[in-house]
């Protein structure tokens, strides 16, 4: 294990707030690293997805290092651009249970 990693861990045990940002962090790059391994799948380079899009590489540069508070009509955007469908999945977290009133209210509509 890492230095870092180490320090990461021990760090997140003891301060939750310290464990968010974290966990936040690294969604947003995460979003990132998808959307450049897409572009990259695809065969195409920051300049030609900027000229698709009528924009500046430096732009999809910051898209694809700074993806956290992207709109969602930019990864609609973005996904044509590079030839994709864009699929959003929403689940619950790991080990949360679902609240009783949205229990109830899906219950009904079945």
């Amino acid at each position: 294990m890492s230095d870092l990693t180490d320090y990461t861990q021990r760090r997140a045990r003891r301060d939750p707030e310290f464990a968010e940002g974290l966990e936040t962090g690294y969604r947003a790059f995460k979003i990132g690293a998808l959307l450049r391994k897409a572009r990259e799948r695809s065969g195409l380079t920051q300049e030609a997805v900027a000229e698709r899009l009528r924009t500046k590489k430096s732009a999809i540069s910051r898209i694809e290092c700074h993806a956290g508070d992207i709109r969602v009509s930019t990864l609609e955007r973005y996904a044509e651009a590079i030839g994709w469908d864009l699929s959003l999945e929403l689940r619950p977290a790991a080990g949360a249970r679902r609240s009783r009133s949205l229990k109830k209210r899906a219950d009904r509509t079945a």
